[in-house]
């Protein structure tokens, strides 16, 4: 090979390794992957379905762990299922960690208004972390910009309201499990689909306000009646709800007129306390069986 093509390909491969890490297309599989925000580096996992196939842009789901809790907690399939909804349905999912002052993200929280911990005291921007981590998501998988989704569970719920005050030009709709909204003020300019779930009995973030007995933080948060009723406004729902499921252990309400046909939904479960219906708790016990949070969170989004 003359001299001048084995420099050319040599300066080729040089720059081949060089090229940063976001440039390069994700495929199908679970990657843990890291981005630097406000100075630190902050944690996620992406998973890519093994239909997904370069070129055909598919939906995205991030889904925002408890206040303690972790990327790897929110991404154990025997929790919360979402691996293999994301299987099932072919869209990519995201695991973000919270704010972490401990090794390997452990016992993180987002800074969602009232709640939680280190991410509230120190006002981390969760809002411009989760924006970059959607971008970078983009930037390495063909991604339907248009139907963009958050969920969570406690403080992730939580966090998900946020970004629906904060980040509706990003996130088309959010569902929250067990985390009501403490995010103030709310101005998010558009019309935003929401399903809110709740137990019934629930011990840390109470049905009807306050913190209960198991709370950590012990921050008076806001009722589910509170929250629905908040975002009814914010959506310009006109009418009463609608009962659309009513069986043994849960009941769903749902309003549709409200500004551009958008959803405001809500289960409730008899039981399963502070928890993620038809998964498990991270440290035992399970949720309420009456309902399959994962399938009917899937199920909301999609129709959005």
């Amino acid at each position: 090979m003359p001299t001048r093509w084995r420099s050319f390909c040599c300066l080729m491969f040089a720059a081949w390794l060089a090229w940063p890490a976001w440039a390069q297309p994700l495929a199908p599989g679970s990657h843990e992957l890291s981005l630097e925000h406000a100075g630190r580096p902050r944690g996620f996992i992406v998973h890519v379905p093994a239909s997904y196939r370069a070129g055909t842009p598919v939906p995205l789901v991030l889904a925002l762990h408890g206040g303690g809790g972790s990327m790897h907690t929110m991404s154990r399939d025997a929790l919360y299922g979402l691996v293999a909804q994301s299987e099932q349905s072919g869209w990519v999912v995201v695991f973000p960690n919270g704010d972490s002052r401990w090794p390997g993200g452990r016992l993180a929280t987002w800074n969602a208004g009232l709640c939680c911990g280190l991410a509230r005291d120190r006002g981390s921007d969760d809002v411009g972390f989760l924006r970059a981590v959607v971008a970078e998501v983009q930037r390495r998988v063909d991604i339907d910009s248009r139907r963009v989704f958050a969920t969570g569970m406690s403080n992730g719920g939580m966090m998900s309201y946020r970004l629906a005050c904060e980040a509706p030009d990003v996130f088309r709709a959010i569902a929250a499990v067990a985390g009501t909204d403490g995010a103030e003020p709310c101005q998010p300019g558009r019309p935003v689909p929401v399903f809110h779930i709740h137990a019934r009995d629930d011990d840390r973030v109470l049905f009807l306000g306050g913190a209960g007995s198991a709370s950590d933080t012990h921050a008076d948060f806001v009722s589910v009646d509170a929250t629905l009723d908040k975002w009814a406004r914010l959506d310009r729902c006109t009418g009463p709800a609608r009962t659309v499921l009513d069986r043994p252990g849960v009941h769903c309400e749902l309003r549709t007129t409200c500004q551009d046909g958008v959803e405001v939904r809500v289960c409730v479960t008899d039981t399963g306390g502070h928890s993620w219906p038809g998964g498990r708790k991270a440290l035992g016990g399970k949720g309420s069986s009456a309902l399959d949070a994962t399938a009917e969170i899937w199920a909301f989004f999609a129709r959005q």
